[in-house]
This record gives structure tokens, C-alpha cells and sequence, in this order.
């Protein structure tokens, strides 16, 4: 497989066969050799051949998310957007903010009937949900910090299109589970729709695909924001109620944010600013359990879960009160990292009962962010390290490809808040702050980050989930920093997550009885699901040992550099 790779990476005039050696790797250990952690076998590896090749670690990030958007089509993606978090060999820190906008037509009462009912349908399915794409302008935008000319590092992508691969079983269940969803929204046939069911070590074509990438390998940005596949994309709005116009295309810019840095204990967190609500609620988290002093107690414990659970509550009241795009509201982070603020907020803590959401938050009467989000760790030998979340919103977004492009759209206006008080489709309840605007970014929960100690990276983590994205970061960090876990432990210990409403804890299956028991005599209501979420994670010693690990949860795998 490494051997093939090695050859397709920057040849492709000649036909080579098909990937179907897809071999996942849960953990790697290794001293000064970059290391990739993907949701992808296919683009885990590509990264890495990519550092091996000459590219850092910025090359392996643009080179593993266009693999993603071939092998990985329910989240991996050019239809949607991102944040990305890097941190430099020299100390320079910075973020790249390629989230989608609201088209210029949208407007803040476009999801609501004559009566003003939310109508949550149309910002979740179909053309109507679709934000303006801003993956190929982040690419883009990281390109400066990379090594290598694009064409080399978007190659790989092309040749996995057009040669094919293999997909996994979880791939094909995927696919199957969803397939009534895309038959429904794309009347002109695609790739991804058969007569008969997926299975496991089907190959998947993507010929239409390929021809975008080369696109965009051949005029840059403009091969996507302009010219034919921008008419395609146009074109797939008309066949609906969509309304992204060739103008929203060509205007899209990434924003370039200065990082959000703070202290926790003996290490500097670099995380996302607005509009990503989860550097804020991850400081928040950490701070007001810091008044605890989590380390005292065992990971996963009562005591430890019902702090974390408290700061989790309070941090998401403020999310839905305080937070959206800082070029259209009052930022305020400031303020909401503030230790007065917080000491203020956790005053009526207590250790024997559950908090009432109503006490920390005003709510709104209401009817009653998916696991569809994908996230990359990369480290390279010289230590330049890249935390970058994308997403296309809900399991293959919209559910739309644009045909004749070979690409699925976003649904990503589902994360504006569509009327105060109504939950979008992971639950979250937003306010004024997240109010549709044209041109305006929709608040996010992804949470790329990474950790310094001693100003060198130490961890670097995220992880898909919608809401859950930013609890799990949180989960994450305290669980090396307080509870001094190994790395994989640490991924794949069972999560928990609370987000003020609903009412209740969510917790999966295998968390322990003990502290089920417990919290449960505490008042809080506890639902049990499958999984939360998917975490990459690195971590590096102080002598420089890094051990990376790819979420036990999915096909997530890691890739070594090899000298």
C-alpha cells in the first residue's frame, strides 16, 4: 500500500490500480517523524507521504483534507468549511477561519412559515440548507505555510477519484442507512446511488469528482469559486429551492483570526476564536472546573464527572446567549473567560444536586451538530503541528451533489439560529447573536486545538460530534493534564456530555454503573447512546516521544512518516 501510495502521489499520467489495501492503524509511537491522524486509512497515509516527500506539516494538512473529500464523502469535503489551528516550529501561532457564509438572499426569517413556525426541514435538507463553501479558499489560504506547489499536493486526491478504492463496511452501512435521503434530493443520477446495497470492498469511481479537483489543480480557487464548477454549482441550486449565486462564489474570503490563547495549569491552549463558540466554552470548562481541582479525584468518578458536567452547563447557557459571528455582533470573549466572570458563574455550584438549566440561563419555550464532521492531527520532525476541523454539518450535509461536479453540499445554515429558542439539529438553542445574516458566519462547535508545554506542542486534539465536539476536547485535555492517562486511554475511556438543554447528561453505553448510580441520585437525567464522537489525538513528551491515536469509535487510522 505505502509503496503504491509513494508512486501515485505525483504520477498520475499513467492508469495504476485501484486502493484496496485500506489498512487501519489505531496508534502509533515514534520519535522526529511526522504523524497524521485522520478519519481515513487512504488519507492518513497520504499526509504522511506528503512530510516524507518534503512537505511539513501544513502540505500534509491541505494534501489529508482533499483525500478526505474523495474517500470520506459523508464529512471529508470542497462542499463545506472549516477552522484550522497551527502552531510553528518558531512559536507563531495562528488560525485559519474557511467557515461557509449565508448567501446574499438569505434573510433572518427564511426558515419560518406564515405563522412563524420554524420550518427546520428546509435548513437541514436539500439545496435551501446550503452555505457558501469555503474548504478550497482554506486549502488555499494554508498554502502559504506548506512546502510544496498544490499541484502536488491535491494530486493524490485525483488519482484516489479516478482510480477508486475500496470502501469500509462502516463506509457502506453509511451509505445504505442514507441511501432513501440522496435518492430523494439528486432526481440526476450520482456515484453514490445503486439499485442494490453497498458492501464492504465495493469500489468506488468518482470520475466527476477528479474532473473538479483538476479544476482547481489547474486555475486555483477560481477553478471552483469561478468558471465551470461554479455554474455547476449554481445550476444544482435552481434544480431546488436554493439560492447560492455565482456572486456569493466569487466574493468568499477566509478570515485569518489571531488564535484564542489561555493558561490551564502548566500549559497554553490555542484554540479558535469566534465564530467557533468552542475555544470559549473550552476555556470556560476548564477554568470553572479548575476551581474544583479536578486532579483529586479519579477519571470518570462522580465527583469528577458532576464538575465537569456543572462547567459544561453554565458555558453552553452563555453559547446560546452571548455567541456568533464576531463581524456582526458585540464579541465578547473577554468578558466570558474573564475569572470574575466565571467565579460569579459557578456560585451556585453545588456537589450534592444538579443544577436546574432555567437557574443559569435564560429559556425560551421550545419545541423539543452528528457525528458528520471530520478532524486531522498532524505533527512533523521539525515540530510544526496543525489541529484542522471540517465538516459538511449532518451526515452528507445537504444530502445533494452537484451533478456533473461529483460533490455533496453543506447544510451548514441549520447552524445559524433559525428562530430564538428552537434547537438545530444536534439540539443546540440559539439567540440574536446567531440570527441569519447575509454574508454572515453561522456559530460553530468545532473545536481544533492544540496544547503547548514549555512552548512546544504537547497535545494536539479534536474530534467530530456537533455539539459534542467541544466537551470531548475538554474530556480530552483533563484527562492527560489531571488524570494523567495514556493517550489512548484518554480517546477511548467512555465520554460523557451535557450542553444545557436538554435537561439531561448524555453518556455512553459502557460508562460506569458506579457513577451512573450516583449522578443519578443527584437529580440529573441521563441519556445512554452509542458513541460521542471521533477524537485524533497526538501527544508529545517532554523528550520529545509522540504517540498518536486515532479514535477506537470509527475506520479513523493513523500514518507515520517513513524515512
Amino acid at each position: 500500500m505505502k509503496k503504491l501510495l509513494v508512486i501515485c502521489l505525483f504520477l498520475s499520467s499513467l492508469a495504476y490500480p485501484q486502493f484496496t489495501d485500506i489498512n487501519i492503524v489505531k496508534e502509533i509511537r515514534t520519535k522526529s517523524k511526522g504523524l497524521v491522524v485522520s478519519a481515513h486509512p487512504l488519507a492518513s497515509e497520504v499526509g504522511a507521504m506528503v512530510m516524507k516527500n518534503g512537505g511539513n506539516a501544513y502540505d500534509a494538512a491541505i494534501a489529508t483534507q482533499f483525500a478526505l473529500a474523495v474517500v470520506y464523502p459523508q464529512a471529508g469535503n470542497i462542499g463545506g468549511g472549516g477552522f484550522l489551528v497551527g502552531v510553528k516550529r518558531n512559536g507563531d501561532k495562528f488560525t485559519i477561519d474557511f467557515r461557509e457564509t449565508a448567501p446574499a438572499k438569505s434573510s433572518r426569517d427564511m426558515y419560518l412559515d406564515k405563522k412563524g413556525n420554524a420550518i427546520t426541514d428546509l435548513s437541514q435538507n436539500g439545496r435551501l440548507a446550503v452555505g457558501v463553501p469555503g474548504s478550497v479558499a482554506g486549502f488555499y489560504a494554508t498554502l502559504k505555510h506548506a512546502n510544496l506547489p498544490m499541484e502536488k499536493l491535491i494530486q493524490p486526491a485525483i488519482d484516489l477519484a479516478e482510480q477508486g478504492f475500496a470502501i469500509t463496511q462502516k463506509e457502506a452501512d453509511l451509505l445504505n442507512h442514507q441511501m432513501q435521503f440522496i435518492n430523494e434530493h439528486n432526481k440526476i443520477p450520482t456515484v453514490f446511488q445503486k439499485n442494490s446495497d453497498w458492501r464492504q470492498g465495493d469500489i468506488l469511481i468518482q470520475k466527476e469528482l477528479a474532473e473538479t479537483l483538476k479544476r482547481i489543480r489547474k486555475d486555483g480557487p477560481k477553478g471552483f469559486y469561478e468558471g465551470k464548477t461554479a455554474e455547476l454549482i449554481v445550476a444544482e441550486m435552481k434544480r431546488g429551492n436554493g439560492i447560492i449565486s455565482l456572486s456569493d462564489l466569487k466574493n468568499y474570503r477566509v478570515v485569518e483570526r489571531a488564535p484564542l490563547t489561555f493558561n490551564y495549569k502548566d500549559t497554553e491552549i490555542v484554540c479558535m476564536p469566534l465564530p467557533s463558540s468552542g475555544g470559549i466554552l473550552l476555556a470556560q470548562m476548564l477554568k470553572m472546573s479548575a476551581f474544583e481541582n479536578l486532579s483529586q479525584y479519579q477519571q470518570n468518578s462522580a465527583e469528577a464527572v458532576q464538575i465537569m458536567v456543572e462547567a459544561e452547563r453554565r458555558a453552553y447557557a452563555d453559547r446560546a446567549e452571548y455567541m456568533g459571528d464576531p463581524g456582526f455582533i458585540r464579541d465578547q470573549t473577554t468578558m466570558l473567560i474573564s475569572e470574575e466572570y466565571l467565579k460569579n458563574r459557578w456560585k451556585n455550584f453545588s456537589k450534592t444536586k444538579a443544577t436546574a438549566s432555567a437557574d443559569v440561563g435564560k429559556i425560551i419555550s421550545q419545541p423539543r451538530e452528528s457525528a458528520e464532521t471530520t478532524h486531522i492531527s498532524i505533527v512533523d520532525k521539525d515540530g510544526n503541528a496543525v489541529a484542522v476541523t471540517t465538516t459538511l454539518n449532518g451526515l452528507y450535509g445537504s444530502k445533494v451533489v452537484v451533478a456533473g461536479a461529483g460533490f455533496f453540499l453543506n447544510n451548514e445554515m441549520d447552524d445559524f439560529s433559525i428562530k430564538p429558542g428552537v434547537p438545530n439539529m444536534f439540539g443546540a438553542v440559539g439567540g440574536e447573536a446567531n440570527a441569519i445574516s447575509p454574508g454572515k458566519r453561522m456559530l460553530s462547535s468545532m473545536t481544533p486545538t492544540i496544547v503547548l508545554k514549555n512552548n512546544r506542542p504537547y497535545i494536539i486534539v479534536g474530534t467530530p460530534g456537533g455539539t459534542t465536539i467541544p466537551t470531548s476536547v475538554f474530556q480530552s485535555i483533563v484527562n492527560i493534564v489531571d488524570f494523567k492517562l495514556n493517550p489512548n486511554v484518554a480517546v477511548n475511556a467512555p465520554k460523557f456530555h451535557h450542553q444545557w438543554l436538554p435537561e439531561s447528561v448524555m453518556v455512553e453505553k459502557n460508562f460506569p454503573q458506579s457513577t451512573v448510580k450516583a449522578l443519578e441520585t443527584m437529580n440529573y437525567k441521563l441519556e445512554f447512546v452509542s458513541q460521542i464522537g471521533r477524537t485524533e489525538l497526538i501527544v508529545i513528551d517532554e523528550n520529545g516521544n509522540a504517540t498518536a491515536v486515532a479514535d477506537g469509535r470509527g475506520d479513523d487510522s493513523v500514518a507515520v512518516e517513513q524515512k
